[in-house]
C-alpha cells in the first residue's frame, strides 16, 4: 500500500481534525506510511493581507513542524513523514527558500493556486471560467507550473492539472503542452503527485489525466500519491482506483522521501 503523501491539519484554516485522527485513519486503511503537508504560510504577501482560512501563519509553522515531530516519535506503528505544501509566486525564490530551510522537511510539494494573482481553484472564482478564454489560462497555468518545477525548490509538483478542478477543459489540443511539462519536469528532477482529490470535484478525474501521466513515465519522472485529505476520512480515498491508474500508465514504483531524499518502492 502506497503511502498518502498530501494530508492537510486545522491549521490550514479550511481543514478539519486533528492530526491524531488522520493517522488513526490511516491506520485503519492499513497505510504504513502517512505525510502531513499543510499550507506554508502565504509568505509573498504582507503579514496583513494573509488570508488564515488558506494558509497557516507564519508564527504558527514552528509549532505544525513541533506537532509532526512529536507524532513522529509517538507512533512506531506508521511511518509519518513531515511535508509542506508551497504555493509558487513567481519573484519570490528567495523568500520562499528562506522558509523552507529553517525546518527539517521530508519533503517539500510545489502547486500552483494562483496565476496572474488569480486563485484557479478557488469555488469563489468557479464561475470566473465563463468569461475566461480557457486555451489562454490552461496555457499560464501550465508555464507556471513549468517554471516551479525549473526553481529547485521542490521535490514534488501536487495536483499538476489543478486547472481542471471545476470541469472547463480548452479547445486545444494540449499533447504538445503535456509533453513538454514532462519533460521539464524529469530535467528538474522533480516528481510528479498522482492526486485522487480531482475525484471529488466536477473534474471526475484523478490530477494528472492519463494522458499526462503517461508522458511523465515516458520521460522517467517519478510520482507520488496524495489524497489532498481535508478531513480524516479522506486519507488514503480512492486508494484502489490510483492503483489502477498507475499501472495503466505503466508504473510500478512510486517516491517516498526522508529528508528530501527520495527513494523508490514497489507498488
Amino acid at each position: 500500500m502506497f503511502p498518502d503523501y498530501h494530508c492537510h491539519t486545522n491549521l490550514c484554516g479550511h481543514a478539519s481534525g486533528e492530526m491524531e485522527d488522520y493517522i488513526a485513519a490511516a491506520l485503519l486503511k492499513g497505510l504504513q506510511e502517512l505525510g502531513f503537508s499543510d499550507h506554508l504560510p502565504m509568505y509573498w504577501l504582507p503579514e496583513s493581507e494573509r488570508n488564515p482560512g488558506l494558509a497557516m501563519s507564519e508564527q504558527e509553522l514552528p509549532l505544525y513542524v513541533e506537532k509532526v515531530i512529536k507524532l513522529q516519535k509517538k507512533y512506531s506503528d506508521l511511518s509519518i513523514k513531515l511535508g509542506i505544501e508551497a504555493d509558487y509566486i513567481p519573484g519570490n525564490n528567495m523568500e520562499l527558500n528562506r522558509l523552507l530551510e529553517m525546518y527539517p522537511f521530508d519533503y517539500v510539494l510545489g502547486s500552483v493556486h494562483f496565476v496572474n494573482g488569480w486563485a484557479v481553484d478557488s469555488p469563489a472564482n468557479k464561475n470566473d471560467y465563463e468569461h475566461l478564454n480557457i486555451d489562454e489560462i490552461y496555457t499560464d497555468y501550465f508555464s507556471y507550473l513549468q517554471i516551479a518545477a525549473r526553481s529547485g525548490l521542490f521535490n514534488i509538483m501536487a495536483h499538476p492539472d489543478l486547472i481542471k478542478k471545476f470541469g472547463y477543459r480548452p479547445k486545444k489540443n494540449l499533447a504538445s503542452l503535456y509533453e513538454q511539462t514532462a519533460e521539464i519536469f524529469a530535467k528538474s528532477g522533480v516528481c510528479a503527485e498522482v492526486n485522487t482529490a480531482g475525484l471529488r470535484y466536477p473534474a471526475r478525474e484523478i490530477y494528472p489525466s492519463l494522458e499526462l501521466l503517461r508522458l511523465f513515465k515516458k520521460y522517467g519522472v517519478a510520482v507520488t500519491v496524495g489524497s489532498d485529505a481535508h478531513f480524516p476520512e479522506q486519507v488514503g480515498e480512492d486508494w484502489e482506483e490510483a492503483a489502477l491508474y498507475l499501472k495503466e500508465a505503466g508504473y510500478r514504483e512510486t517516491a517516498v522521501f526522508s529528508g528530501r531524499r527520495l527513494k523508490m518502492v514497489k507498488i
